[in-house]
């Protein structure tokens, strides 16, 4: 006898988590143990989408019609790429990150409520365990007799800082969500704000500004989507007010106490430097205005080599500098709809306190510090964003409350889905197979001719200039 929906839900929930738990916390993790995650991920919700019937309709038909056009123009301008099977590896991609973000939203939608407890447990345990491991990390190094102390060599699981603070941005607002629910017992309040107000200690550590720009904004946001956007913002201002404190106990006074330096201290990334970005962008405004319609193809800012990075660390200038100006305009006005309309109802739902308006509230929320943040970062870019990215984009459409009723997908239009959705994981594990047994030689090879550092794309090493 086969599974069940709700099974099969249950599995596909499990697999993904032991991945997410696996590529984020283990110590030796890093850009392409996180890529080859997301793979699996990816694999994973294909599989879970091919068993699924009758699907839903999660989108409406702009919408559909808009993707198709975004995927369609990703085609044609990787099959005039100077490298068009990393064009077409990036539009992969594109089509994997789609299909998480559907199979999220079909479980959801299939489960109920009880997988918004999940969802929110699942980002407690992240945070918790990641929390532990700088707290025992900061504990080592206080213990080790050393007179100097980088905070940036306390933070583990990724290749570089950045990316863990792309990783806050998604989980920090999510994390403040037990705080807003009313009927939680009051210490396990006080120890979930504990672990926000620790989590903000290492976004203040770890010095990423994107993310302090990121929520920032986002908090800006939610200050006027009524009293529970507010208390949001109160709990995490709250948060960040505990976490200077510990930020200034530990790295000022217990430092000095022990007569510890301490290097690259958060105070030095209070700058409006671009640290390196205007090259970059400068890199992609060129390709932008050589190429307006179709673009240089998908990944092909990497095919450019510069001493700085393989993206521009901008997601506007990537999107429209390698998939053409209409491209980037279909996904801004995609990004513009589905905005407000999560905007639409929020505003309606202003004094809801219901469990899954304050979880759209808190994702929303996410979702909005992760856009601010892609305009000087590579969120788009990194496995692990992506993967958080589709998560948060496919709870939110199956938490929202359409205008009509909910209607039949079109059968065609599923069938087309799960072709393109298969074939790009074929690609997406063709890639794999085909490279991870020669990364490490493929890295040292690049260090020993390029320069002393990796920039990062589809792999850790991601200049595929030849």
């Amino acid at each position: 006898m086969g599974l069940s929906i709700e099974q099969r839900g249950t599995v596909f929930l499990v697999a993904v988590v032991c991945l997410l738990v696996g590529g984020i916390c283990a110590p030796f993790s890093g850009h392409d143990l996180q890529r080859a995650m997301q793979i699996a991920i990816v694999s994973c919700a294909v599989l879970y989408g091919l068993t699924v019937t009758p699907l839903p309709r999660l989108v409406d038909r702009p919408t559909a019609f808009g993707l198709a056009l975004i995927i369609g123009l990703g085609l044609v301008s990787s099959a005039l790429a100077h490298q068009p099977l990393w064009a077409f590896t990036e539009v992969a991609v594109f089509v994997g990150c789609g299909a998480i973000a559907t199979a999220f939203a079909v479980l959801r939608r299939n489960g109920g409520e009880p997988l918004d407890r999940v969802l929110v447990g699942v980002v407690v345990i992240l945070c918790l365990i990641k929390s532990t491991q700088y707290l025992y990390a900061g504990a080592l190094a206080f213990a080790s007799g050393e007179r100097m102390l980088d905070p940036d060599l306390l933070l583990s699981g990724f290749s570089n800082k950045r990316f863990y603070g792309q990783f806050q941005t998604f989980t920090l607002p999510l994390l403040a969500l037990p705080l807003l629910l009313p009927h939680v017992s009051r210490s396990l309040r006080g120890a979930v704000f504990a672990l926000l107000c620790v989590w903000w200690l290492i976004a203040i550590s770890g010095g990423t500004r994107g993310t302090w720009l990121g929520m920032g904004v986002a908090g800006g946001v939610l200050a006027v989507l009524g009293p529970w956007g507010r208390r949001w913002l109160g709990w995490q201002l709250a948060a960040v007010l505990g976490g200077l404190l510990l930020y200034w106990l530990a790295f000022t006074a217990l430092a000095g106490y022990l007569g510890i330096e301490v290097s690259n201290g958060a105070s030095e990334r209070l700058t409006t430097s671009l640290s390196g970005r205007g090259p970059i962008w400068s890199q992609a405004w060129h390709m932008l205005v050589e190429r307006p319609w179709l673009g240089f193809g998908p990944m092909q800012f990497a095919d450019i080599a510069n001493s700085v990075a393989a993206h521009p660390h901008q997601a506007i200038l990537q999107w429209a500098s390698e998939w053409g100006v209409p491209s980037a305009l279909c996904v801004a006005l995609l990004a513009w709809r589905g905005g407000w309309a999560t905007w639409s109802v929020l505003r309606q739902r202003a004094q809801a306190g219901e469990r899954a308006d304050l979880l759209r509230l808190c994702l929303f929320a996410a979702l909005v510090g992760a856009l601010v943040q892609s305009m000087v970062d590579g969120v788009i870019v990194m496995p692990n964003s992506q993967v958080w990215l589709a998560l948060v984009v496919g709870w939110l459409l199956a938490l929202h409350v359409g205008r009509s009723a909910p209607t039949a997908a079109l059968p065609w239009g599923w069938a087309a889905w799960k072709a393109m959705s298969v074939l790009a994981v074929g690609l997406l594990i063709a890639i794999a197979v085909r490279d991870v047994p020669h990364i490490t030689q493929a890295q040292q090879q690049y260090l020993g001719g390029h320069g002393n550092h990796l920039q990062p794309r589809f792999w850790a090493q991601g200049v595929i200039a030849r």
